[in-house]
């Protein structure tokens, strides 16, 4: 513990770095090799990138780490079935693929409701955030940046959370409570919208699930138990499904926001090429989501299906979404509504939504934090992510200052 101390103490001691604008110099790392034969983009001098460029890619590196073990969790979970390719990238915390677990039968079946291929897709996701951790960190690694935080948040130091028990997880620590969600559904709405943005300061934006976004809602199996209780499973597999979309709409914004700041031609191509990723993953996720209506528990017909959770003692109701609904809820409307951009008096246009940049970091660090993602976890890891989003949000372009 008092070595874990004294390297955050050490990555917080750098900070008056950023704030004096100096850059941050280095030569390429000899364990970056993939990069140490490429040729810098735009004349940009080998070994060298802005304290604001590094702050960004820092911030978007430890984002990805985040996502690497929520969706591992998913991952290990969901394989059960319809996997036809593995990884290509190795996972950031270990550098190893992962190994197939087998998966948990009963809640592969419930992700299935929702689309028979959601185990390839889940596959691919975590596959793809692996890769973007990956490629961060050797980047801000080949040209001497500090990583001392992405190297505490992709060791062991913080992966104490105890995650599912059940059949096809592998039981080890976590960085990610994925048992206590409160998941605001209302990117829903704010993308069905076509009169409201809220860059122009608009609110109160349609929520998908209303009843996710109240209380604490598991979207894994705790325990066996849960895999065995045929409503529970089904509404657990359907809070995964909407938190899917929760955890990509918010990097299809960060990405953007953040690309505003960036000075080096480089990286402004490493978040520009990163970001749309993240906008097909949510626009798969919300298209999947759409369908958690359906009960093949129950009655025939498309009345609402309502289920108790009687560990986080909450209540979630889920309705059909396809029919006899408003436009800011219909189920098939997946592609953004042209709405109110810049400034009302051009004419609507078909955007992604928010991407005002002014404090988009934290933004993100406290949409995650209310998600109830990291309960349980320690106030330094707190402490180290709202740093890393300080550092990323007061970033400027060189032209700017």
């Amino acid at each position: 513990m008092k070595g874990l101390t004294n390297r955050i103490k050490s990555a917080t001691d750098r900070r008056s770095f950023i704030q004096r604008g100096l850059a941050v110099v280095g030569t390429a790392s000899v364990g970056a090799g993939l990069l140490s034969n490429s040729k810098p983009a735009f004349g940009e001098e080998p070994g060298r990138l802005t304290g604001g460029d590094a702050a960004i890619l820092r911030f978007l590196a430890a984002a990805e780490i985040l996502e690497s073990d929520l969706w591992e969790q998913y991952w290990e979970l969901s394989s059960a079935t319809g996997v036809t390719s593995g990884f290509e990238a190795t996972n950031p915390a270990t550098g190893t693929k992962p190994t197939p677990t087998g998966g948990n039968a009963p809640y592969t079946a419930a992700l299935q409701v929702l689309d028979g291929d959601m185990p390839q897709y889940i596959n691919d996701n975590t596959d793809d955030e692996f890769s973007h951790a990956n490629f961060l960190r050797a980047y801000l690694k080949s040209k001497g940046a500090n990583t001392s935080e992405l190297d505490l948040l992709a060791g062991p130091h913080f992966r104490t959370l105890p995650g599912s028990t059940a059949k096809g997880s592998t039981k080890k620590g976590r960085l990610t409570n994925l048992t206590q969600l409160t998941v605001d559904t209302s990117y829903w709405g704010r993308y069905r919208s076509n009169n409201k943005n809220p860059d122009l300061g608009d609110t109160s934006f349609a929520q998908a699930v209303p009843s996710l976004n109240v209380g604490k809602h598991t979207a894994i199996p705790r325990t066996d138990a849960d895999s065995n209780n045929a409503n529970l499973i089904l509404a657990i597999a359907f809070t995964a499904g909407f938190h899917f979309c929760f955890i990509e709409q918010g990097g299809t914004s960060l990405y953007p926001g953040l690309a505003q700041r960036v000075t080096a031609p480089e990286v402004l191509r490493i978040v520009l090429s990163i970001g749309p990723t993240e906008t097909m993953h949510f626009q798969t996720w919300q298209d999947k989501a759409g369908n958690a209506n359906t009960n093949p528990n129950g009655p025939p017909g498309n009345s609402p299906f309502t289920v108790h959770d009687p560990i986080n003692n909450s209540d979630v109701t889920f309705f059909d979404l396809h029919f006899n609904q408003p436009e800011t809820l219909q189920a098939n409307l997946i592609m953004p509504e042209p709405c109110p951009f810049l400034n009302r008096s051009f004419p609507v246009c078909s955007i992604i939504r928010p991407t005002e940049t002014k404090g988009i970091a934290m933004g993100a660090v406290n949409a995650l934090t209310s998600d109830g993602l990291f309960i349980g976890q320690i106030q330094s890891f707190s402490s180290l992510l709202k740093d890393l989003a300080t550092e990323a949000d007061q970033a400027r372009r060189q032209s700017d200052d």
